[in-house]
């Protein structure tokens, strides 16, 4: 029995079934509650599941109407936002009052059960005209709620002859008490997603105001470097240029490609690669990347090293006005690794390159970034050029 008063016509003296049949009904109350509480537990569709909750609780008090009330506030009543046996245009649509006089509004303001089981003669209550219009005789209210509020009112109703009691109250409650906690997950879900939305759109913000500020300071940068008289500074401040603006850009295609947690990989390394071939001369830059989607940490460093490859291949690897090829390739290892390769048909590298030695900072920003991703980096000589080759692993989300 619930711990809430229940309010209701005095008790019939009749038993209203006999023994064999009583429990019947019992055990098939219990059956149903339990394959409500199943279908509560996995389903993620709280409209299927309001629904299915007014059917099964209609068969299993042997009725042929039950619905349940979605309380609107302010006054409005309730909503009709689910149910059974009514006529067209009724669920979704029909509005009722929350009114203390009528057995809804009392079951949900005074949050105690009530039993109706003679609406004809009812002195407690004014029945509703939805009532009225559907011949209903008897009908059973209980609160739907959760420790943080009030959500509306599950009824059950019917034309036929009988008796609801404590027992019925029992078992429509069990159904209300479920509902109370799906409804407050779906609501808890909702807020969570909803912050989720906010959070990403805040990073999608963050990212391309970095990617302005980037711009800036490239933009100061040329300056300094058209201002300085020394060329060999010169030089050092336009290589700044050029790696501040490889980072703004990448920041800007992750806020254009609304990329927050995840990137393509593939879609991302070929727009870089088309961006770095058309600011060269005569050196066409290829890409050939595996369908994988990595997180956007993972991919902005991946994006660092392959712009650093590429560009100092065209710098170092083709005398000036040769025309050569350039080729990324990822590869996805399938055991959670990705492989990849940067390979040039150029002059090679010089005979006594060692990039444990080696003083230029495009080389120390390679195995720096190399390193970053979780991988020891390789240099390769082949019969035409050279390859650059990492093996990382794929970062999981945190």
């Amino acid at each position: 029995m619930s711990e809430l008063e229940i309010q209701q016509d005095p008790p019939p003296s009749p038993n209203r079934k006999a023994a064999p049949k009583e429990l019947a009904y019992r055990l098939r109350q219990q059956r149903i509650a339990a394959d409500f509480g199943y279908l509560a537990l996995k389903t993620e569709d709280l409209d299927e599941l309001l629904q299915e909750a007014t059917r099964l609780a209609a068969e299993g008090l042997d009725a042929s109407f039950a619905k349940y009330l979605r309380h609107l506030g302010a006054g409005s009543g309730f909503l009709v936002a689910a149910g059974v046996g009514w006529g067209p245009g009724v669920v979704g649509r029909a509005r009722v009052g929350d009114e203390m006089e009528s057995p809804a509004g009392y079951a949900f303001h005074t949050e105690k059960a009530v039993i109706s089981n003679h609406l004809s003669s009812e002195e407690r209550f004014r029945t509703p005209a939805l009532l009225i219009e559907h011949g209903i005789k008897r009908a059973l209210n209980v609160i739907i709620r959760s420790e943080e509020r009030r959500y509306g009112v599950l009824e059950v109703d019917t034309p036929g002859e009988g008796q609801f009691d404590e027992a019925d109250v029992a078992f429509l409650e069990s159904f209300a008490s479920m509902l109370g906690v799906a409804i407050q997950r779906g609501e808890r879900e909702a807020r969570l997603r909803e912050a989720i939305r906010h959070q990403e759109v805040l990073t999608l913000e963050a990212s391309h105001r970095v990617k302005n500020s980037l711009s800036i300071v490239a933009s100061l940068l040329s300056m300094q470097a058209r201002a300085t008289g020394n060329g060999e500074a010169a030089e050092a401040l336009q290589d700044a240029v050029q790696r501040v603006q490889t980072v703004a850009s990448l920041h800007d295609r992750l806020w254009r490609s609304k990329a927050v947690r995840t990137v393509h990989l593939d879609k991302f390394l070929h727009e870089l690669c088309e961006q770095v071939m058309a600011a060269s001369s005569g050196v066409r830059v290829t890409c050939r990347v595996d369908s994988v989607t990595v997180i956007t940490e993972q991919a902005v460093n991946v994006g660092l090293l392959v712009n650093e490859l590429t560009t100092n291949a065209i710098k170092y690897a083709f005398d000036e006005g040769a025309t050569g090829t350039i080729e990324v390739t990822v590869a996805a290892l399938g055991d959670g690794t990705l492989l990849l390769f940067v390979d040039d048909d150029g002059k090679g590298l010089p005979a006594d390159f060692d990039p444990s030695t080696a003083s230029s900072l495009g080389v120390r920003l390679i195995t720096s970034i190399s390193r970053q991703l979780g991988g020891d980096p390789r240099w390769e000589r082949l019969s035409q050029g050279t390859r650059f080759a990492l093996e990382f692993p794929l970062a999981s989300d945190p």
